[in-house]
């Protein structure tokens, strides 16, 4: 954990939604003032957890302490499009009482709102040159692409100088140029940030990486990778630690077997001499008295043996991890090796890209040009006479994935938005497919607008697996985002296994790497070429 004085500290805090619902339970941690990524399992508290820090919850009980101003950049950038990128800076009013000043108006209230920031206009363009955007404070937000949005607000947060910064998925949706920007834009910091994010990348370069878990929290001292190689390998000792005491435990239970068989044998002895009058009687009683006090003592000694090789067994049970993890079989869909799936065609050359067979393709380019709608023409079979590239598909067992998941009806259950892709398929079926990916019990029967982003991703997910027969052509878009870390790893497992023809559109390079891409094709306004690995 980060050695710096802590900015952030929360002292025994729990929390529960009104329904009883437990998310945080007695939680104490102190956030230093470098840069922290919390992870966690969707639904383990991390945005709970970000909102009671910016003080919009409160705990029900405990306290939550920071050395300042929190600042805050959520997940779902709300933009006013007409505004200047001064305002979502926040330094359009003190930047136009300046100009006033030096146009010549000498008013009290204008020297009042500039107050000693006097240098306000080179320190916004230097925040903004800092993470790679335009310095125009006068340019209108919506004329900055997503990237440089989300860019522009981080630039903000620096400006206002927060002792505290909280970050929700900051990097979702934000090309590789633009992640790489933003994570230079972290260097250096001079506050505490705490990041919650799935961008393995980002989170490397994290100086400490604070986990969430069954509402407690654990943190290490170094970025994600180094926390996992960490946790394998007390994982591994933790399960060693379990084997032995497991057969230390049967070893004892063995030994007090055999204990009490003894000491029935010897009774059985005793009551025979007994019988038998074999020695006086006074002898006898006296023996058989100190026969049962010797055996109720080793009794005793044997049963606080067994019970504490059972303690033993449940500290070390308690150490190692079973998480519950959603379960994902993609079907085969028989896919012939050149068997042909869609076909990209360069509008200016002519050219055309074929997919055939069980490939996997990586769409990359930058944000805003025309990706996603390249993928809604390939799926709607829509032609799109203005696009750079045209695409066709050659089969119509296509799976889509969209982005904003809005291929969902949000009044409609749970279990009717999947039944929608397959009909014909049982209910009790579908339902037990749900529970594998952890829809279970009520949340099957709920409406699909009241579900968590990353419960919404499991519907739609849901409705790709049961599709009968199954899809050729899985297209993707951004199909990680609003997973937790270890649903992603299940995810790219079952997509890298999957049988049929991918297409994904990702800035995740990790991901992308682990999906064994054959082929990557970068869209720009010029039209589609092939790239490199890590191009794009």
């Amino acid at each position: 954990m980060s050695t710096h004085h802590p900015s952030v500290v929360l002292d025994h805090v729990s929390f529960a939604w009104p329904d009883g619902d437990i998310v945080l339970d007695d939680l104490t941690v102190a956030f230093g003032s470098g840069r922290t990524g919390l992870i966690g399992d969707n639904g383990s508290g991390k945005s709970t957890l970000l909102r009671l820090i910016a003080g919009t919850l409160r705990p029900g009980s405990g306290s939550v302490t920071t050395t300042g101003s929190v600042g805050v950049l959520p997940q779902r950038l709300t933009l006013d499009t007409g505004e200047t990128v001064a305002a979502l800076l926040g330094v359009e009013s003190t930047l136009a009482a300046l100009r006033a000043i030096e146009a010549g108006d000498v008013s009290d209230t204008l020297f009042d709102a500039v107050g000693d920031d006097w240098d306000v206009e080179a320190r916004a363009t230097a925040a903004l040159a800092a993470v790679g955007v335009p310095t125009d404070l006068d340019r209108r937000v919506g004329e900055l692409s997503g990237g440089e949005a989300v860019l522009t607000a981080l630039a903000g947060l620096r400006l206002a100088a927060h002792p505290v910064v909280l970050l929700d998925e900051p990097t979702n949706n934000l090309d590789r140029e633009a992640r790489r920007r933003f994570a230079d834009g972290l260097e250096g910091w001079p506050g505490a940030v705490i990041v919650v994010s799935h961008d393995v990348a980002l989170l490397d370069r994290m100086d400490d990486t604070a986990e969430l878990r069954a509402g407690g929290i654990e943190v290490f001292g170094g970025g994600y990778s180094e926390f996992r190689e960490h946790l394998a390998r007390e994982q591994e000792a933790a399960e060693r630690a379990l084997r032995g005491a497991e057969q230390t435990l049967r070893v004892e239970r063995r030994q007090r077997i055999e204990a009490e068989t003894a000491l029935s044998r010897r009774a059985r002895y005793a009551r025979t001499d007994y019988e038998n009058k074999r020695m006086p009687k006074i002898i006898m009683n006296g023996r058989k008295s100190f026969a049962q006090v010797s055996a109720g003592k080793l009794r005793g000694d044997l049963d606080d043996r067994v019970d504490a090789a059972r303690r033993s067994v449940d500290e070390q049970a308690a150490r190692v991890r079973d998480d519950d993890r959603i379960r994902i079989d993609l079907p085969d869909p028989g896919v012939p090796a050149s068997r042909s799936i869609a076909t990209f065609t360069d509008a200016r050359t002519g050219r055309e890209t074929i997919v055939r067979g069980p490939e996997r393709i990586a769409l990359v380019g930058r944000n805003g040009v025309g990706k996603t709608r390249l993928l809604e023409s390939l799926v709607s079979g829509a032609s799109d006479p203005g696009a750079s590239v045209t695409v066709r598909a050659d089969t119509d067992r296509i799976g889509y994935l969209p982005q904003r998941r809005d291929g969902l009806v949000d009044a409609d259950s749970v279990l009717e938005n999947v039944r929608r892709h397959a009909p014909d398929r049982p209910p009790g079926e579908v339902r037990a497919m749900l529970a594998r990916l952890l829809l279970r019990g009520d949340v099957v029967d709920r409406a699909v607008g009241t579900l968590s982003g990353g419960e919404r991703f499991r519907v739609a997910l849901a409705g790709l697996l049961v599709a009968d027969p199954p899809s050729r052509l899985l297209v993707l878009d951004e199909p990680t985002n609003d997973l937790d870390l270890a649903s992603i790893d299940v995810l790219v497992d079952a997509l890298a296994a999957y049988r049929g023809a991918l297409l994904v559109v990702s800035h995740d390079d990790a991901v992308l790497d682990r999906l064994g891409v054959t082929t990557w094709l970068e869209l720009t306004p010029d039209g589609l070429r092939e790239v490199r690995p890590g191009d794009g």
